[in-house]
């Protein structure tokens, strides 16, 4: 069991269903509404394959590269974001721009601070901390990798059947793999996600990322 399960074969054919067969299968059956059960079965999965079949040890908060620089380069990239990210909103979905606050004013800070929690940290267990060690014999650990996390993490956003979503998710991912690399922290990179997916939901575009938002 052990020798398939870290297989190279194995490997590639589970990397197909998490990150093709798995979204597509929730886009084409309408199941995003269900998006964070989904979610966290499939982290549950990569727990299980990270620290029993891999072996690996359960750390947080070691072996990671954090400095001040590395923080404030995070932050100022982030706030040159959240300005750009308004401006698109502000121009070419003006009708979305603060839609949350018009319509369900009561849920704003519930979800600033359920999504890093509920959502960021374990996408970033997946798509960096797991992505990054399990696939590591296929993709090595350089520029590779960082792209191939980054096209799993848009893959994994075409389930909301729209194309906002996939290209946020695309650079979005290529920011936090990047971030990992450099770092190996996922309570960083997962910090990070929070951020932008906050200042998703604060702006408006959050609405492409809601359980499937058609156009």
């Amino acid at each position: 069991m052990l020798h398939l399960i870290n297989n190279n074969y194995f490997r590639v054919l589970e990397l197909g269903l998490l990150g093709i067969v798995i979204p597509f299968s929730i886009a084409y059956w309408e199941l995003s509404p269900y998006l964070l059960f989904f979610l966290w079965a499939a982290f549950l999965y990569c727990i299980i394959v990270h620290y029993y079949f891999e072996k690996n040890k359960f750390k947080v908060f070691s072996s990671i590269n954090i400095n001040k620089k590395t923080i404030l380069f995070i932050l100022v990239r982030w706030v040159i974001a959240s300005g750009l990210l308004y401006a698109l909103t502000a121009t070419v979905f003006p009708e979305k721009l603060f839609g949350i606050q018009k319509t369900n004013p009561d849920i704003v800070w519930k979800l600033l601070i359920l999504y890093p929690i509920l959502s960021a940290f374990p996408q970033e267990f997946i798509f960096c901390k797991f992505f990054f060690s399990r696939y590591k014999p296929i993709f090595g650990e350089k520029k590779l990798m960082v792209a191939m996390s980054a096209i799993a993490f848009c893959l994994a956003h075409i389930l909301f059947i729209n194309w906002v979503a996939p290209v946020l998710g695309l650079m979005a991912g290529i920011i936090f793999a990047l971030t990992y690399q450099k770092t190996k922290s996922l309570i960083i990179v997962s910090l990070e996600h929070g951020l932008y997916g906050d200042i998703l939901f604060f702006i408006g575009l959050g609405w492409f990322f809601w359980g499937g938002a058609n156009m």
